[in-house]
C-alpha cells in the first residue's frame, strides 16, 4: 500500500480497472458526486449566510455526529448500553440528520466489519488503501465475501426495535429530508434565512463535512496511530480522528473491546470523547443503563503479559503491514 502522492495518482487507473471488470456502483457514484457538488455550492453560499445559520450548521455537526457515535454505533451496532425509548427516538432522529444509511444497514455492515476486519469480507478493508477505506468502498460493488458475511450473520435484534423498523421503512426519504430540508426549514422559519442558502450550508456543506469525519474512522484510524492494546490489529489510537469524530478515534481499544460503551480506556479528562460524556450524562438521570466496559478484560490481559515478560516469554510483534512489504520490495 502506498501513502505517497502516487497513491492518489493511481486512483484513475484503479477506477478504470473496476470499470473494465464491471464493478462500479453507478448509483452511489452519482449520489456521492452530487453530495460533493452541493457541498461546494455551500462553500460559495457562505458569504451571504447569516451568523445564526452558521451557528446552526456548527451545532448540527455534534448533533448528527452523536446520531452516529452514541446512536447507531455504540447503542445499536454494538449493544454496549441500553437506553430509554425517548433517548432512542432522539438518537434515531439525529442519525437521520447524519444520513449515512438506515440504522439497520449501518449496523449490519459495521458488525461484518468487526468480525472480518481487514479481510475481503470487511466492507472497507483498510489493506486495500486509504482511499478505498475512506470512501472508495462505497463507489464499487461489494466483494462477494462481504455479501456472504452479511447473509450469514443474524441481525434480528435490530428489527425488534420499532424505531429502527420505522426508519428502515422510510429509508432513504426520511433521512434525506432530515439531512437537507429540515435544517433549511428551521433557519427559514426562526430567523428568516433564505431557504436555499440554509439548504446548501446547514444541509449540504455540513453533511459532507460530517461524512468525511465519519469516514476518517475507517481510513486514518485504521492506518495511523499507536497500538497499545493489540499490536496485531490495524485499528489505532488516533487523537486527531477523535476530535473530528467526537470520540471515535481511540480505535485500537475499540476493536479490542467492541462491547465497551466508552470506545476508549480512559475518561474524558484523559481522552477526548464527547460521545461517552453524552451517554454518562443520560445515565445520571436514569435514561441510560447497563453500560458495558472492557477494563476487567484489559487488566487480566495486562497481568498475563507482565507475567510472560517476567518469565522471558517474548511479547507478540505486529506482522509487517502490506505497505511495509511493498516498500522493502522497492528498496
Amino acid at each position: 500500500m502506498d501513502f505517497s502522492p502516487q497513491m492518489f495518482r493511481n486512483i484513475p487507473k484503479v477506477a478504470y480497472d473496476h470499470y473494465k471488470e464491471g464493478n462500479l456502483n453507478y448509483p452511489m457514484i452519482i449520489y456521492v458526486s452530487l453530495v460533493h457538488i452541493v457541498a461546494v455550492a455551500g462553500l460559495f453560499a457562505l458569504p451571504k449566510c447569516s451568523k445564526e445559520t452558521l451557528l446552526w450548521a456548527f451545532i448540527l455537526w455534534p448533533i448528527s455526529g452523536l446520531g452516529i457515535t452514541s446512536g447507531v454505533h455504540r447503542l445499536w451496532a454494538h449493544r454496549s448500553y441500553e437506553a430509554h425509548f425517548v433517548v432512542r427516538l432522539v438518537l434515531m432522529l439525529a442519525n437521520s440528520i447524519a444520513n449515512q444509511g438506515s440504522i439497520y444497514h449501518w449496523s449490519r455492515d459495521h458488525r461484518v466489519h468487526h468480525k472480518y476486519s481487514e479481510t475481503h469480507a470487511d466492507p472497507h478493508n483498510a489493506t486495500r488503501g486509504f482511499f478505498f477505506a475512506h470512501m472508495g468502498w462505497l463507489l464499487i460493488k461489494k466483494h462477494p465475501d462481504v455479501v456472504k458475511a452479511g447473509r450469514d450473520m443474524d441481525f434480528s435484534d435490530l428489527l425488534e426495535d420499532p424505531l429502527v423498523v420505522f426508519q428502515k421503512k422510510l429509508d432513504p426519504w426520511f433521512a434525506l429530508y432530515m439531512c437537507y430540508v429540515m435544517p433549511a426549514q428551521v433557519a427559514s422559519h426562526f430567523w428568516g434565512e433564505d431557504f436555499w442558502t440554509a439548504f446548501l450550508v446547514a444541509g449540504g456543506l455540513r453533511y459532507c463535512y460530517v461524512l468525511h469525519c465519519t469516514w476518517l474512522v475507517n481510513s486514518a484510524a485504521h492506518l495511523y496511530g499507536d497500538h497499545p492494546y493489540d499490536v496485531l490489529s490495524y485499528p489505532a489510537e488516533n487523537p486527531l480522528v477523535s476530535w473530528f469524530a467526537i470520540g471515535e478515534g481511540w480505535h485500537n481499544w475499540h476493536h479490542k473491546y467492541p462491547f465497551d460503551y466508552s470506545a476508549s480506556e480512559f475518561g474524558i479528562s484523559s481522552q477526548f470523547n464527547p460521545s461517552r460524556l453524552f451517554i454518562d450524562m443520560l445515565a445520571c438521570v436514569g435514561l441510560v443503563w447497563n453500560r458495558k466496559r472492557g477494563l476487567s478484560a484489559w487488566a487480566m490481559g495486562k497481568a498475563r503479559r507482565e507475567r510472560d515478560a517476567a518469565n522471558g516469554i517474548p511479547l507478540p510483534k505486529a506482522p509487517p503491514r502490506p505497505w511495509e512489504v511493498e516498500a522493502k520490495k522497492v528498496e
